[in-house]
């Protein structure tokens, strides 16, 4: 049996959004949709049977609002549910790894802080084995496509770009991999970009300095960027894509290039001893200030 595409809810509006966009995921990738509810188990004796009373009454109410939600917007979907015990990031953890994809919600934007991510979905993110799936909660289906000529959303137009984080000093196939196949079961182009910067004079050779300007520099960056990306090309004929080097920091290309984009995915690389939510600095800053939904891939 196919490993399904998992949506983490709790009756919010950022689960209830998470769970619609991985229920077209769902549909995307012909895997079953499950859904999942963590809720902590209290072992005292009488405060614990009526707090536990109270969890599984909430557990319930979160999976049938989410299914009634999924079945409004994707009809045809396989669907399951399950009711989890104890603490959320570690059941979510659980879940997560039978999953093909793990999709979470975050509480939308701000304009001062971007994605408002809660401690959960970070220690989801730091910790998760397979890609997490990270939605605003005002994320609706004709914000993936194009929009119409006169500029009206619409979910008949093809898809927005999927933009793919790389850096060219540690590529992964799994991160280059999970991107590729985004792009081609939503027959949208996609755009690899590349941030990078001019070293400065100390930690340079004799005579290095002025060997090369940055125009040449980022001609010799777009270059090792096709050719990382030249098998994959051939794996993936039918994707469009366009590869892009910018001079400049990685997390502030991010942010602009993933605007209009249907979906960014990043790199996580997996600490052997991770300690708390941590997740390393440009996949931080694209979660917290993108606003697209923004899929984590861990790697080692």
């Amino acid at each position: 049996m196919l490993p399904p595409v998992v949506a983490g809810v709790d009756g919010s509006a950022e689960s209830l959004a998470a769970a619609t966009w991985a229920a077209r995921e769902a549909q995307r990738r012909d895997r079953t949709l499950h859904l999942v509810h963590a809720w902590n188990w209290h072992p005292r004796q009488q405060e614990g049977e009526i707090a536990n009373a109270a969890q599984r009454h909430l557990a319930r109410r979160s999976l049938r609002q989410a299914e009634e939600r999924v079945r409004a917007e994707c009809p045809g979907v396989r669907l399951s549910d399950e009711q989890m015990e104890g603490p959320a990031v570690a059941a979510l953890l659980k879940a997560a790894d039978q999953a093909d994809v793990m999709v979470l919600g975050s509480r939308g934007l701000s304009g001062f802080t971007g994605f408002l991510v809660g401690s959960v979905a970070l220690g989801v993110v730091a910790k998760a084995t397979r890609p997490v799936v990270l939605v605003r909660a005002d994320e609706e289906a004709a914000d993936e496509h194009m929009p119409t000529g006169d500029s009206s959303p619409s979910t008949d137009t093809g898809y927005q770009d999927v933009v793919l984080a790389i850096d060219l000093d540690d590529a992964c196939d799994e991160v280059i991999e999970f991107a590729f196949e985004a792009a081609r079961l939503r027959h949208a182009r996609l755009r690899a970009v590349h941030a990078w910067h001019a070293p400065g004079s100390i930690g340079l050779g004799s005579g290095d300095i002025g060997l090369v300007n940055d125009r040449w520099r980022g001609e010799e960056w777009l270059g090792f960027l096709k050719a990382v990306l030249q098998v994959w090309r051939d794996k993936y004929p039918d994707v469009e894509v366009l590869e892009t080097v910018v001079e400049d920091k990685a997390s502030t290309t991010l942010v602009r290039a993933s605007t209009g984009a249907s979906l960014l995915v990043v790199g996580h690389r997996l600490a052997e001893r991770p300690v708390g939510p941590r997740t390393g600095p440009v996949t931080h800053a694209a979660i917290h200030h993108v606003g697209c939904p923004v899929a984590v891939v861990p790697h080692l």
